[in-house]
């Protein structure tokens, strides 16, 4: 096996509860995963990141694990999944799970014997404190509203939670913790899989003061602000000595308020920690100026072009990228940085495409991305089945912060919902989802935005992302290639310059909606260049570019002496 092999390949996310659906009880599950193997290996997937399937309450979707070693009814049997997990190794291709280890569900029995006593010997398997003046221990928030601590009469202690109510932190200060995760990780890894994203892993080292932070719109402090604290990069070190070494994997740390400095320690080329990690500073730049998400704000390209660039030129050589658009926790990306109008949808999702993949990194492909899926238009909010979005309205609006029909503005625009509706397959009813109710509405434009129709289709923004797969393998450019940007204070055209000995690429895209020229630099304008990829007919080389809405064009150019 290639040393490295994850920098050349592409991840495909799936989000089972919304993939495909085999025995119509209107949830997705294992076997129609492996069903839909061929559509994937089509596309050129070289990965599959799966969202979790372990047991658990479903309090957040299957992020509240009550055991990682069994798989989740609705999702199928173990058998089920051996069965998928065999059928993508057969098509040559790898398959990534979805560790949650930051915490766990408090139906895992490790919780339910920790709150039993303060002297069982679970109890320090999480993070119990007394109050602090009648109150909680400090005035961190919950992911999903309201404090981050939950009291136990019981006891007279407050647990930590730093998500729903029913998913309490563990406590990697204990070892016996620690012992017990990684015995988990090797046990999957011994079972086939080829390696973890890790949620939140950046959360798990928590400062042993726990000092209040800074409150935001709510009076309580972000959920992240214990984010990259004193030990973690010492647990992540000794996991690599007691599950990763010696194996060959993939990982990936979702590191919520990591920094580029702190990034360079996480996936450095040392190879001691993580192979990349996500960070979300282009994503959060739609949030408001007090650092609240709920708003409909867009952001500025200049600032967009900004966080790129600065994390393609700060990891360069030193550590690896993941690049992403949209998961299962942002919004569709065609409706977030393009335009999802039928005229401009499938033009800006290939331009959308092309910005991404063309930059150095591991590209992720979150499911219907690769078909220009949009956002979904939700009518109340009994249409959202997401926690974070049901509580932040209720929160939001019973504060009086935003109005009813302003937060459901916000929703339609940033829920994580938009991203969870079922995949759509084809024109059938429920987009050949399910044959059953599905679990949370349709998105009602499935009728022509589906696969069947852009499967066969040349021009389609499926064919288009099939293209984009295939070049990052034939051009070591594109995986190796240093990063430049040109033109910084546009807020119409974001373009860049990758070069790797003689190998050349200038990556122009148009983030307008109108027509504009845009002049070739210098170097440039006197060579020769040829089309490597573009999103419109009849694109033309020369001092000056005439772009058309959304325009994306990729040139091959070699310098003159």
């Amino acid at each position: 096996m290639e040393k490295d092999w994850w920098k050349k390949s592409v991840v495909y996310q799936i989000y089972p509860r919304s993939f495909c659906d085999s025995n119509g009880d209107g949830i997705g599950d294992l076997n129609g995963i492996t069903g839909k193997l061929d559509y994937l290996k089509e596309l050129g997937a070289d990965v599959i990141w799966l969202s979790p399937v372990y047991e658990s309450p479903n309090d957040d979707n299957g992020y509240d694990i009550s055991d990682y070693q069994a798989v989740m009814k609705n999702f199928g049997t173990m058998a089920d999944f051996d069965r998928m997990l065999e059928e993508i190794h057969a098509r040559g291709m790898k398959l990534v799970m979805d560790l949650v280890v930051n915490h766990t569900s408090d139906e895992h029995p490790w919780f339910q014997e920790s709150r039993k006593s303060k002297d069982n010997l679970y109890r320090d398997y999480y993070i119990w404190k007394k109050p602090k003046e009648g109150k909680e221990p400090n005035n961190w928030g919950s992911c999903f509203g309201g404090p981050a601590w939950e009291y136990e009469e019981s006891s007279g202690e407050y647990y930590l939670h730093l998500f729903s109510v029913k998913q309490p932190d563990l406590n990697w200060e204990n070892p016996q913790v620690r012992r017990e995760v990684y015995r988990m990780m090797n046990w999957w890894l011994d079972k086939g899989v080829d390696g973890f994203r890790m949620d939140v892993i950046s959360l798990i080292s928590k400062d042993p003061d726990f000092p209040d932070g800074p409150a935001g719109i709510t009076g309580y402090a972000a959920f992240n602000y214990c984010a990259n604290g004193p030990r973690v990069h010492e647990y992540l070190q000794e996991m690599r000595r007691e599950v990763l070494d010696g194996r060959d994997t993939i990982t990936v740390g979702e590191c919520s308020g990591v920094t580029l400095e702190e990034a360079l320690k996480y996936a450095s080329c040392d190879g001691k920690e993580l192979s990349m990690v996500f960070q979300f500073e282009h994503v959060d730049l739609d949030f408001d100026e007090k650092g609240n998400k709920w708003t409909d704000r867009k952001c500025r390209l200049t600032e967009l072009k900004e966080v790129l660039s600065r994390w393609q030129t700060g990891l360069y050589g030193k550590a690896w990228n993941s690049l992403f658009w949209c998961n299962h926790d942002q919004p569709r990306v065609v409706s977030r940085f393009g335009n999802d109008s039928p005229e401009y949808r499938e033009v800006s999702a290939k331009m959308l495409a092309v910005c991404l993949h063309m930059m150095q990194g591991t590209p992720y492909i979150y499911q219907g991305e690769e078909l220009g899926m949009t956002n979904v238009p939700f009518k109340g909010i009994a249409d959202f089945r997401d926690l974070d979005s049901i509580n932040a309205y209720w929160e939001l609006t019973g504060k009086g912060i935003f109005k009813e029909e302003e937060m459901l503005r916000f929703l339609r625009y940033k829920s994580r919902d938009n991203a969870r509706t079922p995949m759509q397959w084809d024109a059938s009813p429920n987009a050949g989802f399910t044959e059953g109710e599905p679990w949370i509405m349709v998105n009602p434009n499935y009728g022509e935005i589906n696969a069947a129709d852009q499967i066969g289709r040349e021009d389609s923004v499926f064919s288009f992302y099939k293209e984009l797969v295939k070049l990052r393998k034939e051009k070591p450019v594109i995986v190796n290639g240093e990063y430049r940007l040109l033109d910084p204070e546009s807020e119409d055209v974001f373009v860049y310059e990758r070069s790797f000995h003689e190998e050349h690429l200038l990556v122009v895209c148009s983030f307008a909606e109108k027509e504009l020229l845009w002049r070739l630099p210098e170097e440039m304008a006197g060579q020769a260049a040829k089309l490597v990829i573009g999103n419109y007919e009849g694109q033309q080389w020369g001092p000056e570019l005439m772009l058309r809405p959304y325009e994306a064009s990729v040139w091959e150019w070699t310098k003159g002496e």
